[in-house]
């Protein structure tokens, strides 16, 4: 990943999607030679000189203060996951090449014994841990049988990025495909923002846009978003259609991994099928995944 271009990339994209009207300005008619606000209405709306704001957009972001980035962020009417990857860039950008030179600070690719013993208590739903690279690093048994499908991969560590754009059982698994896929790649690229020199996210990355033109297409949107809650609908092939609403929890003791709980409304038939899928699970004596101790990177702090 390059900061600088990632910088133009994603205000270039982020200037496009406004027009005068939705920023509040006058609309003088005429021809537009490219979609949304100028560079020069953006300046006007931040507070700042053209040039200045020229400046930032050539991904040239150094010296550039807090003050203005919030300025840029307002006039581009940035929610706040967009605003704090806007804040990365910069920062990776001011870093550079001086983040390369240090050594690289490794995380766990498996929990703890006492958490993984927490997570297989929590037996009436879905677990599943992972990295901001999407790797499964942990589950319970009922989330090992959740996500089966994603688990018939023989590579290790599994990967959900890699499952949703590669495994042809994906658009079939999830009901919601085309959403899924989009939600992927703007997590993704709000990680890389955060861990521009995470060598482990760059080969995945890599290795998704040589396989996938549907991840290229997406990646070049630079679109972030954070996956706190919400829900996901599957078609288990044994259990069928199941709507569930996720959680996501950062765990602050495992540093860079997030815990997501899946649960079914109760009386519904989603609730009534993640009982058949325990019982499914219990009966089939899944094993517990064991991620391979893969040694993972990410920006030294």
């Amino acid at each position: 990943m390059d900061a600088t271009n990632d910088i133009r990339d994603f205000l270039t994209t982020r200037r496009a999607r406004l027009t005068p009207q939705k920023a509040g300005l006058p609309d003088y008619g005429g021809r537009r030679r490219v979609p949304g606000l100028r560079r020069e209405e953006v300046a006007l709306l931040a507070g700042m000189s053209t040039e200045y704001y020229v400046r930032l957009e050539r991904g040239n972001a150094v010296g550039f203060s807090e003050a203005v980035l919030e300025g840029v962020s307002r006039a581009l009417q940035l929610d706040d996951t967009e605003r704090s990857h806007l804040y990365d860039l910069v920062r990776a950008a001011n870093i550079g090449s001086r983040a390369m030179q240090r050594r690289p600070a490794e995380y766990r690719a498996q929990v703890r014994a006492s958490l993984q013993q927490t997570i297989d208590a929590m037996s009436t739903v879905p677990v599943f841990v992972q990295n901001g690279r999407l790797d499964a690093v942990a589950t319970n048994q009922l989330g090992h049988a959740l996500f089966s499908e994603m688990f018939v991969d023989p590579r290790r560590p599994i990967n959900a990025a890699r499952f949703v754009f590669l495994d042809p059982r994906a658009p079939s698994f999830y009901l919601d495909w085309d959403g899924n896929t989009r939600q992927i790649v703007a997590i993704l690229r709000r990680e890389a923002g955060r861990n521009p020199y995470d060598r482990n996210l760059t080969d995945l990355i890599g290795e998704l846009s040589a396989q996938s033109e549907l991840f290229r297409k997406l990646w070049s949107s630079h679109d972030v978003r954070e996956h706190r809650t919400g829900i996901k609908s599957v078609h288990h092939p044994v259990v069928g259609d199941l709507d569930l609403t996720f959680e996501t929890m950062d765990l602050v003791s495992e540093r860079g991994l997030q815990m997501l709980v899946f649960s079914a409304e109760p009386g519904s038939a989603s609730h009534d099928g993640l009982q058949l899928l325990a019982g499914w699970a219990a009966m089939q004596d899944l094993p517990l995944p064991a991620p391979e101790a893969t040694k993972l990177h990410d920006t030294a702090q």
